[in-house]
């Protein structure tokens, strides 16, 4: 494995992480700022309501991603980085650069979804 590539996706990995790290900071800033919720109108509270469940979905899901982003990294510290869990073969290049978390080469990921339909 090239280790401009390595570094490549290492440096991209960090900042992902970074970047998640920021969300996650501001959405606990914006959730327990003391404001006036004090909604006369139930619509107005169900929007707040709705709006706070779809950002603490979204943070799940940034959860998730960061467990991922840690994977890889410590993939690339134990020199495993684009070997496909699969079948073992290599990761192509431009999955890496393109989704560096993968652990799955394209034909094993296909393989993978197919599966998840049936």
């Amino acid at each position: 494995m090239d280790r401009d590539l390595i570094e490549k996706c290492r440096l991209e990995l960090m900042r992902q992480l970074n970047e998640a790290a920021t969300e996650a900071e501001r959405t606990v800033a914006d959730m327990t700022t003391v404001e006036e919720e004090n909604f006369p109108d139930p619509t107005d509270r169900a929007l707040l309501e709705s709006n706070r469940n779809f950002t603490l979905r979204l943070r799940d899901r940034e959860r998730k991603l960061v467990a991922k982003i840690k994977q890889a990294i410590k993939r690339i510290e134990s020199g495993t980085f684009g070997v496909c869990e699969g079948c073992g073969g290599e990761i192509e290049e431009k999955r890496l650069v393109a989704r560096p978390v993968t652990s799955l080469c394209f034909d094993c990921k296909t393989e993978e979804e197919e599966e998840e339909v049936r």
